[in-house]
């Protein structure tokens, strides 16, 4: 192996296949095992690690922990409850044996709390425990080469699980770099007027939607959406500040993210809140949920509004975070039409309720300077033909109060209980009112 490195070694060292530094590590990991001790689950009894302590139960217990796991099928939370429930009610190993292949006496979700703090089982892989069992690797710690080989196979693991993570990340990436261009299509599209198309959630095609939902699994979105306090204050104000709204109400959440809103919600009174997402962040929405103490109160479903089906017939209110970019960007809110128009109840409401899109003219030569007329002349070349490309391209940004050089005018006002999903594209006369003499650079 070479002996120099770069900078993106220091970044995301490899794991090194070296003898000396794997040596190390299966030694640290020796330590660590010696220094955990494991309870039993069925006696009084304390054991030195995981391994010594499945061999005990099979030994003193008659019961083999990997054969109920691969008879039950149990995945990472299947086996989580599991031992919470055997630790919980303290039954005889007895039990286990004679389960049937029904319904499992640890399906609620309450058995997803630790009874132990820092339980060595429950961070134990269950899959690696029937692999290790399946490919005749003992159990038990063992001196010499089978315990060394066991070691190096929990190595090889580990080194697998990372690539794996790799590549998790990989496709991360190009879901972020697909909604780019994603949406750099849809602005484009608009430009150029294409009538009858919309550019809803519903119609993505399925490269269009994976990277639409999947952009929604990064942390980074819901961190920023979460900080922006003035909107999510807004919401939180309005529940917080109308229980008499909320109290005893069934509320839907649309594409509820970390499930804040639906949080909200239920200590604002519901007696029944149903959170619905489809990214990948609605796992982390659930250790939320329960973190929170609201599982009781909180239903979260993954999926789109329009696949799935809902545990109740009717809503008495849908909330949702729909906004985007000029309001309509996201296009999101045809999700929420159609669950208006599926789910809510008569005399029910949407909230937000009533939405405006508004214009002004602002006057910045230097923003202008520096985004358009800049391709006049790059490093001594002509890329005029740039602005075609740029002119058309939506920007986001906070503008400064004194660039605004004219009181706003509302374009386009939405009741989100009446409007429908074809009144969503329109065109409207607008007429703007003056307030500094200065060049209009861009409407606002």
């Amino acid at each position: 192996m070479a002996e120099c490195t770069d900078a993106r070694d220091e970044e995301m060292p490899e794991l090194s296949d070296e003898e000396e530094d794997e040596e190390q590590w299966l030694e640290e990991e020796e330590e660590e095992e010696e220094e955990a001790a494991v309870s039993c689950l069925f006696c009084d009894r304390s054991l030195s690690s995981v391994p010594a302590t499945l061999q005990h139960c099979t030994a003193e217990h008659h019961i083999n922990l990997v054969d109920v796991i691969r008879k039950h099928s149990l995945d990472d939370y299947g086996y989580i409850k599991m031992i919470n429930f055997i630790r919980s009610k303290k039954c005889d190993a007895s039990c286990l044996t004679g389960l049937s292949d029904g319904p499992l006496p640890w399906e609620s979700e309450d058995f997803l709390r630790p009874v132990l703090q820092d339980d060595p089982l429950l961070q134990t892989d269950p899959e690696e425990l029937c692999d290790s069992q399946g490919s005749g690797v003992s159990a038990c710690p063992s001196s010499g080469a089978g315990s060394h080989d066991a070691l190096l196979q929990r190595a090889q693991a580990a080194e697998e699980r990372a690539r794996q993570s790799e590549e998790a990340l990989s496709r991360a990436m190009d879901d972020l770099h697909k909604l780019k261009l994603l949406a750099q299509g849809l602005v484009l599209n608009a430009a150029t007027g294409r009538a009858g198309n919309l550019g809803t959630v519903a119609e993505l095609r399925e490269d269009e939607d994976e990277a639409y939902f999947g952009s929604y699994g990064h942390y980074g979105i819901h961190e920023e959406m979460l900080k922006d306090k003035v909107r999510t204050e807004s919401y939180r104000d309005f529940m917080y500040r109308n229980p008499d709204v909320f109290r005893d109400k069934v509320v839907l959440d649309v594409g509820c993210g970390t499930g804040i809103l639906a949080m909200f919600a239920a200590r604002a009174g519901a007696k029944m809140v149903i959170a619905v997402d489809q990214s990948e962040i609605i796992y982390q929405a659930m250790d939320i949920v329960r973190a929170n103490q609201l599982e009781d109160k909180i239903t979260l479903i993954k999926g789109r509004i329009e696949d799935i089906s809902l545990p109740v017939e009717k809503v008495d209110i849908i909330i949702s975070e729909w906004m985007g970019y000029f309001l309509l960007f996201e296009s999101m809110l045809d999700s929420v039409l159609y669950a208006r128009d599926l789910y809510l109840a008569d005399g029910g409401s949407v909230y937000p309720d009533l939405c405006n899109i508004s214009l002004a003219a602002v006057g910045d030569t230097q923003r202008h300077q520096d985004r358009i007329a800049f391709w006049d002349d790059v490093y001594g070349f002509n890329m005029a033909c740039m602005k075609k490309a740029v002119v058309p391209e939506a920007v986001v940004e906070v503008v400064k109060a004194d660039s605004l050089i004219s009181e706003p005018a509302v374009i386009q006002t939405l009741d989100c209980n009446r409007v429908c999903l074809s009144e969503l594209e329109f065109a409207s006369d607008f007429c703007l009112k003056i307030t500094n003499t200065t060049e209009c650079t861009v409407l606002w």
